[in-house]
């Protein structure tokens, strides 16, 4: 992935305003994420965004590592994600916990990033819900998804589609709500608990196979 000459001076602004004294730090540091939002948005304030920054920079490389085929690759996309959420910070509208709505966020870069050829978009995934379909479908219970062993579960989640690998770890791993789910996918809540239906029923069908 080459590193445009806005992306690398945007992280030089970024570097320069995380820099800046303690104090300054200090006097803002206390704002949670959302008081933060507001403010970069209001004045465009890199320092601040600086803070969001060393907040989640950690967080996102994490989610961008899953989907990256080297560490090299994943920081560049973390800094492709951190470069558009400036562009993009004015939508968040505070409708869920910032921390939920940017790894969304992440997501949605990271799929569209994979699937560029195919032209998908995680938001454009949601298809009719059938009432019998839904009935007929398995319904695996949260329990089963907590006993899974640590490493066969890290497997089947890597074999998933990124978008049922998404859904499953916002709602399992940062505790997302279901109307959090409809607000970040766009989608209605019938739609969002058949996809969640859907996700549960592969993995452990994926986590079945493996030895």
């Amino acid at each position: 992935m080459q590193v445009t000459f806005l992306k690398r001076l945007f992280l030089i602004l970024i570097s320069n305003q995380s820099n800046q004294s303690l104090e300054r730090k200090d006097t803002f540091g206390h704002l949670s994420d959302e008081e933060l939002v507001a403010k970069v948005v209001a004045k465009n304030d890199t320092f601040l965004f600086g803070i969001l920054y060393d907040r989640y920079a950690k967080m996102v490389y994490n989610k961008c590592y899953g989907f990256a085929k080297s560490e090299d690759e994943a920081e560049d996309l973390t800094q492709d994600v951190f470069l558009r959420l400036f562009i993009k910070l004015a939508s968040f509208q505070g409708r869920s916990k910032f921390s939920t709505w940017l790894y969304s966020f992440t997501y949605n870069f990271c799929v569209n990033y994979v699937n560029r050829d195919k032209g998908r978009k995680m938001k454009d995934q949601s298809v009719p819900i059938d009432d019998k379909e839904y009935k007929l479908a398995a319904e695996v219970p949260d329990k089963s998804i907590y006993e899974m062993k640590a490493h066969k579960l890290e497997r089947a989640l890597g074999t998933l589609a990124p978008e049922d690998k998404s859904i499953l770890l916002l709602k399992y791993q940062d505790g997302a709500s279901i109307k959090d789910l409809c607000i970040l996918f766009e989608i209605g809540e019938s739609a969002v608990k058949m996809r969640l239906k859907r996700a549960k029923a592969r993995l452990v069908e994926i986590y079945n196979t493996l030895k």
